[in-house]
C-alpha cells in the first residue's frame, strides 16, 4: 500500500526566515506516526503543506495518491482533521455541529443521522446529541471535536496536539479512541507536546528542529540510541558540592534550575554514592523519550 502522505524536499519561507527547510517525511499506512519539536520548530507550517492550505515554496506533498495543491480539495475529502483549538459551533447542540460539519462533505443528513450515534459512542458522548455546547466538560468538547473529525469515515486523520488542557481521564479516554482507530487501519499523524502520549501511541516519531527532521525511528529505538539507559534526578541541599563530582559517577549531567539529571549505565552507583549525603534526595527512573526530546533539542524555553 502507498504512503497516505509523503513530502518531499519541502521547503517555505516567511517574511525571509525559513520555517520549514527541505523537509522529508513518510507515513506508514495503518500506523501512527508522532511529529515532535518544540515551538517554533516547523510543526504547524508542515501540517498546513501537508493539507494543500497553503503552497510551499519548494517541494512536493502527495496526500492519499494526490499530488497538492492540484489535487487538494479530492485528498481533503478523505482526511480528518482535529485542530490544536476547538472551533465547535456554540449556538449548535452536539447532533447539529456533527450534521452541520458533515455537509461540507455532501454526505446526505439521513445517512448522517444514522451514523451519529456510532460517532457518539466511539467519543465516550453517547445520550449528548441534544446538548448544548456550553453545557459540555472540555474534555467532552475535546471528544467530539474528534468524533467530528471522523464524519467522512477519513483514511488520514490529523491531530494537532488532542489532548493539551485535558485532564488524565479524557487524555485516556482519547487515547483509547485513537488505538481503535488505528485497529480499523486508519493511519494517524499526531503532534503533541506530551512525550508520555507519543511513547504510548507512537509506532514511529520524527523530532522536527528549525524546520528539519533531526531524527526519525520509534520510540524505543530513539531511546535506545540517544540516551542512556538510567536517569537518576538529584535535588537538595548540598547539591551544589555533589555536583562538582558528579562526572566520576555519571556518564552525563544536565542541570536545569535546581536539579540534577544525571544519566548512567550504572545507577547503582550513583545511588550507593548519594546515600552518603543525607541532605540530597533523588529519583531513580528509566529513560525516557522525553530525555531524549530534551537532549536533542535543548531544555532551553522557546516562545
Amino acid at each position: 500500500m502507498n504512503s497516505p502522505l509523503k513530502l518531499t524536499g519541502l521547503t517555505k519561507s516567511y517574511g525571509g526566515t525559513l520555517v520549514v527547510d527541505g523537509l522529508d517525511l513518510e507515513l506508514a499506512p495503518g500506523r501512527c506516526h508522532g511529529l515532535l519539536g518544540p515551538n517554533g520548530a516547523g510543526k504547524t507550517t508542515t501540517l498546513r503543506l501537508a493539507l494543500g492550505l497553503i503552497g510551499a515554496d519548494a517541494g512536493t506533498v502527495e496526500l492519499l495518491g494526490h499530488i497538492l495543491p492540484e489535487q487538494g480539495g479530492q485528498a481533503r475529502a478523505r482526511v480528518g482533521v482535529v485542530p490544536q483549538m476547538d472551533n465547535l459551533d456554540p449556538d449548535f447542540t452536539v447532533r447539529e455541529n456533527l450534521l452541520t460539519y458533515a455537509r461540507y462533505f455532501g454526505i446526505a443528513k439521513r445517512e448522517m443521522a444514522e451514523r451519529i450515534p456510532t460517532l457518539l459512542e466511539f467519543a465516550g458522548l453517547a445520550g449528548k446529541a441534544d446538548a448544548p455546547i456550553a453545557t459540555l466538560s472540555g474534555g467532552m468538547k475535546r471528544r467530539l471535536t474528534l468524533a467530528r473529525a471522523l464524519v467522512n469515515d477519513p483514511d488520514l486523520v490529523i491531530l494537532d496536539e488532542p489532548t493539551t488542557g485535558l485532564d488524565p481521564q479524557a487524555r485516556h479516554l482519547i487515547w483509547q479512541g485513537l488505538r481503535r482507530l488505528m485497529g480499523q487501519g486508519k493511519t494517524l499523524l499526531l503532534t503533541t507536546h506530551f512525550m508520555e502520549e507519543a511513547e504510548r501511541l507512537c509506532d514511529a516519531i520524527s523530532v522536527m528542529d528549525h524546520g528539519r527532521v533531526i531524527v526519525q525511528g520509534s520510540p524505543r529505538d530513539l531511546i535506545g540510541t540517544h540516551i542512556e539507559p538510567h536517569v537518576v534526578e538529584i535535588y537538595g541541599d548540598g547539591l551544589a558540592e555533589w555536583q562538582a563530582c558528579a562526572s566520576r559517577h555519571c556518564r552525563r549531567c544536565e542541570a536545569a534550575g535546581e536539579t540534577l539529571f544525571c544519566y548512567t549505565e550504572a545507577p547503582e552507583q550513583v545511588v550507593a554514592e548519594l546515600a552518603a549525603h543525607p541532605g540530597l534526595r533523588y529519583l531513580h527512573r528509566p529513560a525516557n523519550l522525553e530525555d531524549v526530546f530534551l537532549k536533542l533539542t535543548g531544555r532551553d524555553l522557546r516562545d
